[in-house]
Order: structure tokens, then sequence, then C-alpha cells
């Protein structure tokens, strides 16, 4: 039988299927389930400093080939979040903390707790598109992203991936600020920017009114910037985006 194990920096998996950040990522039980089916590595939801809350409903809608969500990054914080790290490591299961932060500093207090609490590698979240002061609106300038990279691989041991957005016009330039920064891998991509009107009422469906879409419909321009990015940078790039079945994932 062929082996599917792969080496990503210091990370050692039984295969390259990674759980992409999201839903089923804050609770050590579903995480478990999950990589009990066959995933080689989980990634957490992205946790803050600080508990948040999120928007208010609706949040998440079903559309014709894709999930639309806008959830405000809701998370208990990282000291709330510690047990749910320590729960998952206790069945040695690759663990990889997506964090988030309006700056360097939080990025960098988030990122050594992560480590204590156990986690083998880090995701910084520079993508998320839908949140205000979080994500893409700071993951868009490569002297920010250039400048959190950096600093949060100077305050930690492990391996650090940073996950960029598909809405960029420059996001060959932020996947190179990442390298240069010295990151040990790019992850590409998160959401694509969308939104969905009701035609009856006149509209938003969403109570953010934009969100990000997921699911098969964009698998396309996973690969595209997937694509883009291995092509300009040497560093692994870790696909996401579209993926529901091996033939995708090929």
């Amino acid at each position: 039988m062929v082996s599917l194990k792969t080496n990503i920096a210091s990370l050692n998996l039984n295969n390259p299927t990674i759980l992409a950040s999201g839903l089923m990522d804050e609770d050590a039980g579903s995480m478990k389930r999950i990589f009990s089916s066959g995933a080689g590595a989980i990634v957490t939801k992205s946790i803050g400093i600080n508990s948040r809350d999120g928007y208010k409903n609706p949040t998440v809608i079903e559309l014709e080939n894709g999930i639309l969500n806008a959830m405000g990054l809701p998370n208990p914080g990282i000291d709330e979040f510690k047990d749910e790290i320590i729960k998952i490591k206790k069945s040695n299961i690759p663990l990889i903390g997506s964090i988030f932060g309006s700056d360097y500093k939080e990025f960098v207090e988030i990122a050594k707790k992560m480590q204590d609490y156990g986690t083998d590698a880090l995701e910084l979240n520079l993508s998320c598109p839908h949140a205000k002061g979080f994500g893409l609106e700071i993951g868009s300038d490569p002297k920010i992203v250039k400048n959190i990279t950096s600093k949060v691989k100077r305050s930690v041991d492990i391996p650090v991936f940073v996950k960029i957005s598909p809405n960029l016009t420059n996001i060959i330039e932020i996947a190179e600020s990442a390298e240069k920064a010295n990151a040990d891998g790019i992850v590409a991509i998160n959401t694509v920017k969308a939104m969905k009107i009701d035609i009856e009422l006149k509209i938003p469906v969403l109570d953010n009114k934009i969100g990000g879409y997921s699911g098969k419909a964009i698998k396309p321009i996973g690969l595209r910037c997937v694509y883009e990015i291995s092509k300009n940078v040497s560093i692994p790039v870790i696909g996401v985006g579209g993926i529901t079945n091996g033939e995708d994932a090929i």
C-alpha cells in the first residue's frame, strides 16, 4: 500500500488531509470524531484573545453550491479554550491552532498561549472577510502581514502558517511577505466575499449583509490561488476551498 505520510515543517501527518478551521473545530469531541474519520490533522476554530459573541442571526445560509456565513468570529477566548486543547492533545492528534487579533501584540500573546497549551503549529487568520478590524482588513497590507508573521515567529518554536484571502488583487505579494517573514507555509484560501438578497423582502439575508462563501463553487478560485502562490514562493502551500472528495484533493 502506498504511504500517504506527509511532513510539513515539524508536523508529521499520517496523510495530507487537514480539517480546515470552521464550525466543527471548537469542541474537542467533534474534532476527535473528524480525526477518527481519517483526517491527518485538525485546525481549530479561529480563537482570539477575548471571547466574542459574533453577529446576530441569521449567520449561516445554504446556497446552490455552497454555504454563505458571517459568524463574526465567535469564540470563547484563548484562556477558556485551553481545556479543549488539552482534551484533544490527550488523544495525540496533530493540532494546528488558528488565531486572530487586531495587531501583532494580540497575535503574539495568543500564539504563546497556544504553544503553552499544547498545539503543534499555528495558523494566522489574516483573511476572514467579514469581521471588522480583523482578518482581511489587516491581511491585505503586505507590511502588516510581514510584521505580524515575523513577530509571531520570533515568539514561538512551533511552525507558523499564514492563511490568506482570495479577495485580494495582490495575493502573490501577500504570500511573498509571509515568506520573507519566515512563515513555514501558506494556507490558501479562506472564504470568498459574497452576499445573498431576499427578493421578496428586498434585503440581504445575512444580518451582517456580507459574508464568506465556501463549498464546491470556490474550488476553481482556490486552485487558481494555490497555483499562483506556488509559482512565486518556495515554502509549502496548504490548499483549502471546495474540497468535497478525493478527486478534488488530487
